[in-house]
């Protein structure tokens, strides 16, 4: 196996992926040092109907995936429009694209001996924790805001967590649960804090390229977090210096304009996000005012010149209904993308061969 250790984000410190720590002592983020090996499509296990057919290319410590992958991935590429392609990435175990990362952080946990773990999430990442912790044998307690989809909540408890609601916003629910890992050290199985999720979310890019055999012209990801665009950049990273693909696709980063602080940002050329007073908003997947990997994700955008854009909030139902008037019925979240995609076009004219990501179907968003 290729070794791997976390390195810290602010002062470098290098400890091994086994610590129990959520973060280094100086407050910085744990970034993944694992270099994969140059990707081929030849490399591919073609056998395997799940994204681990790329482990080859994933930093798993052991085969502790199989016991803990769920069928995740695989999604399909559809033609929307002319000028639109949809990844389907709710066609997934817990209907978003949150499985992706889940799976393959509650593999890491299982391979260094986790039994008990505690996470925040605005529902979909909660889930999907929640699944894969249930399939794993491990004791699972999610934090959630006020004003969470009740669906999402349901699903959670179904799979055998336990749910904390948290009055307040996105930010002061993860500020109450980081307050729990730090007072009875518990386990932070976090999308945003461990980077092993990462290596599930680039699978997104591996997947694209095996289907189409290239990239399109314009990929347009929904930012929050950042989990989806930090794994997509680094799968698009790992194609470049592989040689699978020439130049990075023009990449599209879409805010809720209600709440922005990587958009503002990006505006005024700051390294840091800017600080917002978030307002309510439809797309609540995605309605982060403090992005705790803010600085790496505006340091993306500003090497590979990528333009962040609105999801106006008065277009959000309005998008949902045009796309689910073609069969499609996703969640909020997800619409705004669109909405996002029509705003660009709108700002600086046509995006031809733009795909957009479906990340998470709408039944369990209708509240």
């Amino acid at each position: 196996m290729l070794s791997r250790h976390y390195i810290c984000s602010d002062c470098g410190k290098i400890v091994p992926t086994s610590t129990r720590a959520a973060n280094c002592e100086c407050g910085g983020l744990w970034k993944l040092q694992f270099k994969p090996p140059e990707f081929s499509l030849d490399e591919v296990d073609r056998d395997e109907w799940s994204m681990f057919r790329y482990r080859k290319f994933m930093a798993l410590e052991d085969e502790s995936w199989r016991d803990i992958t769920l069928g995740e991935g695989m999604t399909p590429v559809i033609r929307f429009s002319e000028d639109v392609l949809f990844k389907m990435d709710y066609f997934m175990p817990t209907l978003s694209f949150k499985d992706r990362g889940a799976a393959v952080l509650v593999a890491h946990c299982k391979s260094i001996g986790v039994d008990s773990v505690v996470q925040d999430s605005s529902g979909n990442a909660g889930n999907s924790v929640a699944a894969y912790c249930g399939k794993a044998g491990i004791e699972c307690e999610i934090f959630v805001p006020e004003g969470t989809s009740p669906k999402k909540i349901d699903m959670i408890r179904a799979h055998g967590s336990a749910v904390n609601i948290v009055p307040g916003s996105r930010d002061h629910c993860a500020d109450v649960c980081r307050t729990k890992v730090t007072e009875e050290g518990r386990f932070y199985a976090n999308h945003v804090y461990n980077p092993f999720f990462y290596e599930g979310t680039k699978t997104y890019i591996y997947e694209v390229y095996e289907q189409l055999h290239r990239m399109p012209a314009y990929l347009m990801i929904p930012v929050g977090n950042g989990t989806l665009f930090l794994g997509a950049m680094k799968g698009l990273e790992h194609l470049l210096e592989s040689g699978c693909i020439h130049r990075m696709p023009k990449i599209i980063a879409l805010q809720s304009e209600n709440c922005d602080p990587l958009f503002k940002a990006a505006e005024t050329g700051s390294a840091e996000p800017a600080e917002v007073h978030p307002e309510p908003t439809l797309a609540e997947g995605i309605a982060i005012g403090k992005p705790m990997r803010g600085r790496e994700i505006l340091a993306y955008a500003k090497k590979y010149d990528i333009t962040f854009v609105h999801a106006p909030e008065d277009q959000i139902l309005n998008a949902r209904a045009e796309i689910a008037r073609k069969g499609i019925y996703c969640e909020h979240t997800t619409a705004a993308n669109y909405a996002a995609y029509l705003e660009y076009c709108r700002l600086y004219g046509p995006a031809h061969d733009c795909l957009i990501t479906m990340c998470g179907a709408g039944l369990k968003s209708d509240h």
